[in-house]
């Protein structure tokens, strides 16, 4: 198999009258369209009218046309048809504004950008300021499709395994996204290894309901939940977004089988009063990763299935993903599985060496074999050195710290960059967010390093309340805070500052915008709503 194209039109021809897309009510009203079934055989002849239209203006192999079109059914009929003809997708998230998308166009090159018609100007006037020619397209349109501003730059060449599928760019939280060039072979691969995972994670062919409400233009839907249905048939049920109230009326009316999931979800889940219906759902597991460890366990018990947390990145893939599909999975760790035979892993400290067993090292990763870098990302687009950098010593460096235990399981501790060096001490930002998340008082909180004269960093917490607190109740509630903190954390772990804030930085996966936090963390203290716990944190 060769192509993302192919992988479909495969499945299409096995069960031409099964259901391949599922809209639900909840996502037809979000995008004003019907709420409705798309079977395969009716995709299937969709894709090839536009594979048509889009061959017939002249796009072709080695060619770049942006998607701006949220989760919606078109996103995959128009990039199903154009890698059929070897052009590659640029998914843009609807919430970028003139200055992210004006360095997306003039980055990727992309020479047609198809669109929700309310977002047209915003893209022809960012692609004007990067001096880029671009054509639009209206997704609902019958019309005749712009022609490319160039000819197919591989025009000569058969579509194939190395062909880019998509470029997608990583939201960094510093500088520039980077544009991770993704071949046909590492999505192809990325539905194979999924369908083939096993034990927890049986894939019935031809039968599972995957329903997702994350975005297309992120790897875990584009690469895992639509690619395992493509390879292994069944149906996609493609949610605009994760919505709390609505979440199991779309779970049961689409009789989904398979959820995907970020950490955020089921927390919010489990906030909802308990209900008899909490089990009335046909969901046999839960595909994601950073489910809150005090979460975890609860959510299992309470609704009846079990969350698999996993591990993988843009740049890697399956190439080196991780599941905890086996027994025993540590509910409850941030345990996110053991390494297969197929991929070679190392956790390294800052000079590159090795870790003992139990101490948090780097994630290195390759593949087994001859070929260390198949299935990963292609390379960052116009940036050789990064690229270079990222594969440095011959392993891809995550940049995320890991501990192993004597069994081999892989325990999730924190973005590299997230952790704070406090008087030659490492804090991990997530264990303690963990921590100070379960004081009651506390909704939400996110820590990060603010610059000591004395120690290098120190801790700072952001906090938000369940409930509203005034002024002059900052002070006792930072101490409650720290010394919750400090009954469970080592001292220097504990929060520093406590600053009580209304909103926390997010991307729009919410997850936590960690440059604009530590942006935050150097501003805050001094402020009034800043609470300077320092004195609090002593030594034994």
């Amino acid at each position: 198999m060769l192509s993302v194209h192919q992988a479909f039109a495969a499945s299409a021809a096995r069960t031409p009258a099964a259901e391949f897309l599922h809209i639900d009510a909840v996502t037809a009203q979000a995008y004003g369209i019907a709420a409705r079934p798309w079977h395969w055989g009716e995709a299937a002849a969709e894709v090839e009218r536009l594979r048509a239209a889009y061959a017939r203006a002249g796009w072709g192999h080695g060619h770049r046309v942006g998607l701006l079109l949220e989760n919606r059914p078109a996103f995959l009929l128009h990039w199903l048809a154009l890698n059929a003809l070897g052009a590659s997708v640029v998914p843009i998230n609807a919430d970028m504004r003139s200055a992210e998308l004006t360095y997306l166009i003039g980055h990727s090159e992309i020479g047609l950008a198809v669109t929700l018609p309310e977002r047209v100007a915003d893209l022809l006037a960012a692609a004007q300021q990067a001096g880029r020619p671009l054509a639009t397209l209206d997704a609902d349109a019958t019309g005749e499709i712009p022609p490319p501003p160039t000819a197919a730059p591989h025009a000569d060449q058969p579509v194939g395994l190395q062909t880019e599928c998509a470029l997608l760019y990583t939201s960094g939280t510093t500088g520039r996204p980077k544009g991770c060039m993704l071949s046909n072979e590492y999505f192809v691969r990325a539905g194979q290894w999924y369908a083939e995972l096993g034990e927890l994670f049986s894939v019935k062919r031809d039968a599972e309901r995957v329903l997702t409400p994350l975005p297309l233009t992120h790897v875990n839907a584009m690469a895992f939940s639509t690619m395992v249905v493509l390879v292994a048939g069944g149906c996609l049920i493609q949610l605009d977004r994760f919505h709390p109230k609505t979440w199991w009326q779309s779970v049961r009316d689409s009789r989904a089988t398979v959820v995907h999931y970020l950490g955020v979800m089921p927390a919010m889940l489990l906030s909802a009063p308990a209900s008899p219906a909490d089990r009335e759902h046909h969901v046999r597991f839960g595909f994601g990763a950073g489910v809150d460890r005090k979460n975890h366990a609860p959510f299992e018990a309470r609704f009846g299935f079990p969350l698999i947390e996993g591990w993988a990145m843009t740049e890697t893939g399956a190439a080196a993903c991780v599941m905890a599909n086996r027994e025993p999975r540590h509910v409850g760790t941030n345990c996110f599985g053991r390494a297969e035979p197929f991929m070679q892993y190392r956790l390294a400290d800052d000079e590159g060496h090795d870790v003992p067993v139990g101490t948090p090292g780097e994630l290195l990763v390759r593949s087994a074999g001859p070929e260390p870098r198949r299935y990963f990302f292609s390379g960052y687009l116009k940036d050789a050195q990064a690229t270079q950098e990222a594969w440095a010593g011959g392993w891809f460096h995550t940049g995320d710290i890991v501990k192993g235990d004597a069994d081999g399981n892989l325990y999730f501790v924190d973005r590299k960059k997230n952790v704070i060096r406090r008087s030659g001490e490492n804090i991990s930002a997530v264990e303690v967010e963990s921590v100070l998340n379960q004081h009651p008082a506390v909704k939400a909180s996110a820590v990060a390093a603010t610059p000591d004269a004395v120690r290098g960093d120190e801790v700072l917490a952001c906090i938000i309340t369940h409930e509203p607190i005034t002024a002059d109740a900052h002070a006792a509630l930072a101490a409650s805070v720290v010394e919750h903190a400090l009954a469970q954390l080592a001292y220097y772990k504990a929060p520093g500052y406590v600053a009580f804030v209304d909103a926390l930085p997010l991307t729009p996966s919410q997850k936590i915008q960690r440059g604009e936090l530590r942006q935050m963390a150097h501003a805050l203290p001094g402020q009034a709503n800043c609470i300077d716990t320092r004195s609090m944190k002593r030594r034994g």
